[in-house]
């Protein structure tokens, strides 16, 4: 993996990392009822790990491929 692809990692990182604090604080101070802003922030955790898994099966695949490909070399 190059530089580049670090900073951009880092960036989508700090992105979803953001979203999800700014989300969460949106619903929290949302006057809404208990149980409906459970069901909220529970729904917003779900897509962020969600998210998060995808990025994460993204850069493990990459990783692999350049070891790979490191290694027949």
């Amino acid at each position: 993996m190059g530089k580049s692809d670090n900073n951009s990692e880092k960036m989508v990182a700090a992105l979803l990392i953001g979203a999800a604090i700014s989300g969460a604080a949106a619903i929290l101070f949302a006057p809404n009822k208990g149980s409906t802003t459970r069901k909220k922030l529970f729904a917003k955790g779900e897509k962020v790990k969600n998210n998060l898994q995808e990025k994460y099966d993204d850069v493990l695949k990459n990783s692999k491929k350049e070891v790979a490909e490191k290694v027949k070399s």
